[in-house]
């Protein structure tokens, strides 16, 4: 008999056999409401691999009785859009055709235009999916003729009942005593990280690596942790998920939440992302902490340079303690403000002339109207004598603003007294 992979077998025949995706497929929700109208828009699918994707729109297929074509993205081309394309209105595709094309994203702009045409007309409905944001990778003529809905990561208690489901069907297909214990199936679900197939194909691992042992089949969490090691990283570092998780390390820093910035500290280096974790930690410094602790900077810079030089595993601890630093230190955003407003001066065309007094001295030998006259500040008591810098157009413009910070208020209060007795 030719296998068939467990999650194959498994694979929900109805929406309510579904795992997870309540918030699209439940009872009444919108996308069920739309499935079940029978007329069946244009759709983009977005989310993680595992989450019900491709078995929606087979059953989406066999509702409204049109003939299912799936594509990957990856290998196929414009030829195969032709021979879809050459089967509509035939025997092959009397209603019409659903299809599925999976991780569109790598369709270039011809390939999905090439579609256009058919969708518009309804003899193709295209349903596509991709784990990328769609805003980012799919062209706006796809995009304007689609609805867009999104699949979540399954959650653990989800996984761990699709999982206990799959070892219930192997003890009636095959008549046998499964002991899979509640610590081994948690192990299965949290390991797969929301990934539905991949748990239940850990499982059918598990399964058949115990099955010529004899007697009642026992899984153990320990067997059950190797197979699934890693597997719960869903991680690309081009892709969303990068760009969510260093976005979540620093917005935990930012935060002052040492516990979320250890986590996704940690997710980045489970991934192998040394090179990812250390710029956001340096970047966070002055973004972040910035002059209410001026020493985060250099701090920050010893560890990132520690952690370049033992590399991974070992790189983990000076940038925990980087991390765990710039999560409790004092947080201020002058700097950041303050070179925002400055450039986007320079940007409008905010320039102006050089002040006479800041321009290089070989000026005084040429034919200007009037001498230098830069005033050197160190002559003058406190170091500082009052004297213009910015040029005309943007001389009483404010940059910077102390923040409110003890080493801020610091400098101030410094620079108040200084001024105020000159």
């Amino acid at each position: 008999m030719e296998y068939r992979p467990l999650a194959d077998e498994l694979r929900p025949e109805s929406l309510d056999e579904v795992v997870g995706q309540e918030h699209i497929l439940g009872r009444g929700s919108m996308l069920r409401r739309i499935i079940e109208s029978g007329q069946v828009p244009n759709m983009i699918f977005y989310g993680p691999s595992g989450t019900g994707k491709t078995t929606v729109a087979r059953i989406i297929a066999e509702r409204t009785q049109r003939s299912l074509r799936r594509m990957n993205a990856t290998t196929a081309g414009t030829s195969d859009i032709k021979g879809i394309i050459g089967e509509l209105d035939t025997l092959l595709a009397p209603n019409g055709v659903l299809l599925y094309l999976d991780e569109i994203q790598y369709f270039n702009k011809k390939q999905q235009q090439s579609l256009l045409e058919f969708i518009e007309n309804g003899k193709i409905t295209l349903i596509a999916s991709t784990t990328e944001n769609p805003y980012f990778y799919v062209f706006n003529a796809i995009l304007s003729r689609s609805t867009i809905f999104e699949f979540k990561q399954v959650a653990p208690e989800e996984t761990i009942r699709a999982v206990r489901r799959a070892t219930q069907f192997l003890e009636r297909r095959d008549g046998v005593k499964i002991s899979a214990g509640e610590e081994t199936l948690r192990v299965i679900s949290l390991g797969c990280g929301g990934d539905v197939r991949k748990a239940i194909n850990a499982l059918e691992m598990l399964y058949n690596a115990q099955r010529g042992a004899g007697g009642e089949i026992v899984l153990s969490p320990e067997d059950a942790r190797l197979v699934t090691q890693r597997s719960a990283m869903h991680y690309d570092k081009t892709g969303d998920e990068h760009f969510d998780t260093v976005s979540a390390l620093m917005k935990s820093l930012r935060g002052s939440d040492p516990d979320a910035s250890l986590h996704y500290l940690a997710r980045l280096l489970e991934a192998g992302d040394l090179i990812g974790a250390c710029r956001r930690l340096l970047c966070s410094a002055s973004e972040d902490i910035g002059l209410a602790y001026p020493q985060a900077v250099g701090i920050v810079k010893s560890c990132v340079d520690a952690a370049l030089q033992l590399g991974l595993p070992e790189a983990q601890l000076p940038l925990a303690q980087a991390a765990i630093l710039l999560a409790t230190a004092p947080k201020s955003n002058s700097v950041v403000e303050a070179i925002g407003a400055a450039r986007a001066d320079v940007k409008a065309g905010k320039t102006g002339a050089f002040p006479r007094e800041l321009q290089n001295v070989h000026a005084d030998s040429t034919e200007h109207k009037r001498n230098q006259n830069y005033k050197y500040p160190h002559n003058y008591p406190g170091h500082w004598v009052k004297q213009q810098y910015l040029p005309d157009v943007l001389k009483d413009v404010r940059y910077y603003e102390y923040g409110d910070n003890k080493v801020e208020q610091a400098a101030r209060a410094y620079w108040e007294r200084i001024k105020q007795e000159l």
